[in-house]
């Protein structure tokens, strides 16, 4: 099986749907109800697999470990959802507009 479709090959990707609920949640020491919680306010969608389980990937796994420092916190699941994608928009927006400094006058 060549590496890139062998489970193995991903090993690396940050993107790929590695981790089954449990499992992420023991990772992070957060209950299912919680990756559930992230899920329903549109954070992070978990893929499907092919019998209808939620997959989570090592990118979805550190957006709800931040989520999860935010409510520790004190803020609400609904609320740390809104405040993450904020945080997520303007970090694009930071490098988008350092990418546009680095080029020269067009």
């Amino acid at each position: 099986m060549p590496a890139e479709t062998s489970p193995a090959g991903h090993l690396d990707d940050d993107d790929y749907p590695a981790y089954t609920m449990g499992r992420a949640a023991d990772l992070l020491g957060i209950t299912p109800a919680f990756l559930r919680a992230v899920g329903e306010a549109e954070l992070i969608t978990p893929l499907r697999s092919e019998g209808g389980h939620r997959r989570y990937s090592k990118g979805q796994l550190r957006i709800a470990a931040r989520a999860r420092e935010l409510v520790d916190q004190g803020t609400p699941v609904e609320a740390a959802c809104r405040i993450i994608t904020l945080e997520e928009r303007l970090a694009e927006a930071l490098r988008l507009n350092e990418e546009m400094r680095r080029r020269p006058n067009e």
